[in-house]
């Protein structure tokens, strides 16, 4: 045979209704006994009082000892008895000798007969109470003398029945349950409704599930590689996983949390971006050292309750984009040079067909001193590959859009000179950014020309200096500062967007504790310069552990 199971609430707010209820129902039990036990006491205590006092007056009247006097004292006592019976509300009066010979009783065949009971005390001349089961059952009486001249001459005893105290306590407790039903009542609706508000909060799930949830939570939190932060209605940070805290360089969850998201030292588009109250998707901000594309949604239920931001990190990704564009461009420019090749060699053979062999053979020698001339140009200048190559790629480039792209006299930067901790990949972007903003802007010069200019400065703590300078139209002062943002162009947007190639400059430049600067040129046009400190890997390690300190960061953002 299968043992009954009792039906369990299975939601948390099933649970705590449950709880309550019982609660609330044992509270008003409790109450209900204690008032019933407190109620039988006081009115045993009040039945005694009334007892006494009735006894006391009927034994005190002038009337009860001229009548005790007389040949029939039944006859005038029995009478009033049941007159002040019937006015003082108690169940009997009893006047007797001090034999225990009734004079009265409320039945009249119990006149004449022994009085049941104790009247000892009495006798003595002492007033007593007491519970004693009688003729008419248990009773609570008051046993007092009756004194004539010092001498007692008979006795009272006034009761009144146990049944009627407690049918009285029955409905004083009846009575007084209503209250504790009415609060039962208001507390189980008012119950109720709360944990109808909590199962919508917690969607009907138990502690168990709820406690599952949280475990889950905190695993896929710190799980997951990608930043998560969580912001409240007040744009406070209500949580943040790991990969949040590394991606935004913050140092613990708990210097974070319950703090605004202003006031976390983020860069300020960035901060905007968290800030504002319409969701953003797929948008590319820096911090000092990555590139990150962040995600926002609001969280709403009728009302605004935070928002969800994901953060990616795509510096990586950025910067083989910027390789992958330059080696477009070095692709486009090949596909031209080789078609410039393929038209000055069908020129060569076109002059040798015509018999003309010494002009062919000096035009193809003079085109070949021009391109080897250039090479030698640039490798002379600067020797180091990463730089070399660059510099005769972006020439090619800048040839085929139609702007002569210099390496000034000044240039001169050796092969091993850079150290390890100056990657090559951050002077390609440093480099590349600035040489492909310059040739933007002088492509729609007259005469569209970018002079670049690379060399050191310095023996023991040496600078690398990067100069870029172009033709073109130059920067307002009034967009010196903004020109380095993210974002920020004074051309048309393209596919891909504008407005981060300098911005990638000033994140690679700040990452190695430099200084870039935007000035006029001395020909009309921008100028750019870019300043590296030269330090070798340990210094570096050094510096970045706080054992040297790094020289301040100035130009582009004070």
């Amino acid at each position: 045979m299968r043992a009954l199971r009792v039906p369990t609430p299975r939601s948390l707010a099933g649970q705590l209704f449950a709880m309550q209820a019982v609660l609330i129902a044992v509270v008003v039990a409790g109450y209900a006994l204690f008032t019933y036990v407190s109620d039988r006491s006081q009115a045993e205590e009040a039945a005694r009082r009334q007892a006494t006092a009735v006894a006391r007056s009927v034994a005190d009247s002038p009337s009860v000892r001229a009548a005790i006097r007389t040949r029939d004292p039944s006859a005038e006592l029995q009478p009033y008895a049941l007159q002040v019976m019937h006015d003082t509300d108690v169940d009997f009066i009893t006047i007797m000798n001090p034999q225990r010979i009734r004079w009265t009783h409320p039945v009249e065949d119990q006149i004449g007969q022994k009085f049941r009971g104790h009247i000892g005390g009495a006798l003595e001349g002492r007033t007593f109470t007491e519970t004693y089961s009688g003729t008419l059952g248990p009773s609570v009486r008051a046993v007092t003398p009756i004194e004539d001249n010092g001498r007692v001459v008979g006795l009272v005893s006034a009761g009144i029945r146990v049944k009627v105290i407690t049918e009285r306590v029955q409905d004083q407790l009846t009575a007084l349950l209503g209250v504790p039903a009415g609060a039962l009542t208001l507390g189980a609706i008012g119950t109720y409704v709360i944990n109808a508000r909590l199962r919508r909060h917690t969607h009907n799930m138990n502690a168990s599930e709820l406690s599952r949830m949280h475990d889950y939570h905190q695993a896929a939190l710190h799980a997951v590689r990608e930043g998560l932060l969580m912001l409240d209605g007040q744009y406070r940070v209500a949580l943040i996983n790991d990969g949040g805290r590394e991606l935004l360089g913050v140092a613990s969850e708990a210097d974070v949390v319950g703090r605004s998201v202003a006031e976390l030292g983020l860069p300020a588009p960035l901060t905007g971006a968290l800030l504002a109250s319409e969701p953003r998707v797929d948008e590319v901000h820096l911090t000092a050292d990555r590139v990150l594309v962040i995600n926002t949604s609001p969280v709403s239920g009728g009302e605004r309750r935070g928002t969800v931001v994901t953060l990616r990190d795509v510096t990586e990704l950025q910067s083989l984009m910027g390789e992958l564009d330059s080696e477009r461009g070095f692709t486009q420019a090949l596909r031209s040079q080789a078609h410039e090749a393929a038209n000055r060699l069908h020129t060569v053979v076109s002059l040798i067909e015509l018999g003309r062999a010494e002009e062919a053979v000096d035009f193809a020698t003079a085109e070949l001193e021009l391109a080897q001339a250039l090479t030698d140009q640039v490798v002379a200048a600067v020797s180091e590959p990463v730089l070399a190559a660059l510099l005769l790629g972006k020439t090619a480039q800048a040839n085929e859009r139609g702007v002569e792209l210099v390496v000034s006299e000044d240039s001169r930067l050796d092969d091993g000179l850079l150290p390890e901790s100056l990657s090559s990949r951050d002077l390609v972007t440093i480099l590349g950014n600035l040489i492909d903003n310059a040739v933007d802007a002088a492509q729609g010069s007259l005469r569209g020309r970018v002079t670049v200019t690379a060399y050191t400065e310095g023996e023991t703590k040496g600078r690398l200096v990067l100069r870029v300078s172009d033709t073109g139209a130059g920067v307002d002062p009034a967009h010196a500062e903004a020109v380095f943002q993210r974002g920020f162009s004074t051309k048309p947007a393209g596919p891909g967007g504008r407005g981060l190639g300098l911005a990638l400059v000033r994140q690679a430049v700040y990452r190695h504790e430099g200084s870039l600067t935007v000035a006029e040129a001395d020909g009309g046009g921008a100028e750019f310069e870019v300043r590296l400190p030269l330090r070798d890997g340990a210094e570096a390690e050094r510096v970045s552990e706080g054992a040297v300190p790094a020289g301040p960061v100035s130009g582009g953002e004070a």
